[in-house]
């Protein structure tokens, strides 16, 4: 009988860490770094620090860490002054490591105001904290050989 209540109790468990990475929680991430991307055009400090958690890190493609939600907030609004241009952000690939943690892989396309464009890729590391899906790290890359 014991084995019997043990056998159900894991089952529901493993259907529960199933669930909680279905499409629900893939949109939820989408919608993370829709919002992030939204902060970042409008230089939204406000909705930076309700989507980003206190100890965020983010490593830019000019090799820059930005260290802590104050420092990271004040990097993205100083780089989206001094670099403008139109920043697009669309997930491809979502990867959960734990039900509370994930990686979202996103092309990352920056039009210039000159007409020019950068492609690269961003890695976010997500995490669930209170039921809600904030960003733990960034990473930016240009690939090489691309301009």
């Amino acid at each position: 009988m014991k084995a019997m209540y043990l056998l159900i109790v894991l089952s529901s468990m493993l259907c529960f860490e199933l669930y909680a990475q279905g499409p629900k929680q893939d949109q939820a991430i989408r919608t993370l770094v829709d919002s992030y991307s939204l902060a970042r055009e409008k230089q939204d400090t406000v909705l930076l620090k309700t989507i980003l958690t206190e100890d965020i890190d983010q490593l830019v493609s000019s090799g820059e860490w930005r260290e802590g939600i104050k420092g990271a907030t004040a990097g993205m609004i100083q780089s989206s002054t001094t670099n403008p241009g139109t920043r697009t952000l669309r997930v491809e690939k979502i990867r959960y490591l734990t039900p509370q943690s994930a990686v979202a892989d996103a092309r990352y396309t920056i039009q210039n105001p000159d007409g020019t464009v950068r492609q690269m890729w961003s890695t976010f590391i997500v995490v669930a904290q209170r039921g809600k899906w904030k960003i733990a790290a960034i990473r930016n890359m240009q690939p090489s050989g691309q301009r």
